[in-house]
């Protein structure tokens, strides 16, 4: 389980005082289930999302997984996969390299990780796109390469950051199926930050709105 407890965080604009952003922000999130954040833009979300990774450290509060505080852990430690709506993708790697990036950098000798990327890539109907650059795919291939490169590493948990804003309507219903079997599959806890509280709620088991700094249940 993930938990994010009573999480503090100030913001300080370039040319002001500090403000409140996050004022005892606290949810958790049980293995194989999603959880959304909702609110405004600048309301905080993505803040918290990155407290979660370990980007951005809060200012009071806790993380933990599975009743352990990983609040000091630097972000590869944690076990986590983060997904922004720009996808992150390395636009001078080809489409296999991409996915195989995250075992290379827990160390897994590169022709293996390049076997299991080729595994994966498989399970997108991606195979034939193995050797292109990210660049020449869809945006909905791009978002596929994304999700493979995220699963590959088996992460405890998946920060998603409005990964389909990008995307067209048909594409976006296409892989909230994807992502939901995905999901439950690997038992990941997901928190998932959007505007689109049909999204949101098609997707998540609870979903909370940040007002105020504070996220209040909405159901």
């Amino acid at each position: 389980m993930l938990e994010l407890q009573n999480i503090f965080k100030q913001w300080t604009p370039p040319h002001g005082a500090p403000k409140a952003l996050l004022q005892g922000a606290s949810v958790a999130v049980a293995a194989g289930d999603t959880v959304a954040l909702l609110g405004p833009s600048g309301s905080g979300k993505s803040t918290l999302l990155r407290i979660a990774a370990g980007l951005e450290q809060a200012d009071a509060g806790r993380v933990c997984m599975d009743g352990a505080d990983i609040s000091g852990l630097p972000p590869e430690r944690r076990g986590f996969a983060l997904m922004f709506q720009d996808f992150a993708l390395f636009p001078h790697l080809n489409v296999q390299d991409n996915v195989a990036f995250g075992l290379v950098e827990q160390r897994v000798p590169k022709a293996a990780a390049r076997e299991q990327a080729v595994a994966m890539l498989a399970r997108f109907g991606l195979s034939a796109y193995a050797h292109s650059k990210v660049w020449q795919l869809s945006g909905g291939e791009q978002q596929r390469v994304a999700l493979a490169r995220a699963l590959i590493t088996r992460p405890r948990a998946l920060l998603l950051d409005e990964p389909f804003s990008a995307l067209d309507a048909d594409l976006r219903l296409q892989l909230r199926d994807e992502f939901k079997s995905h999901i439950a599959e690997h038992r990941m806890a997901t928190l998932w930050v959007t505007h689109d509280e049909a999204e949101a709620r098609a997707m998540a088991v609870r979903g909370y709105r940040l007002l105020n700094g504070v996220l209040v249940q909405q159901w």
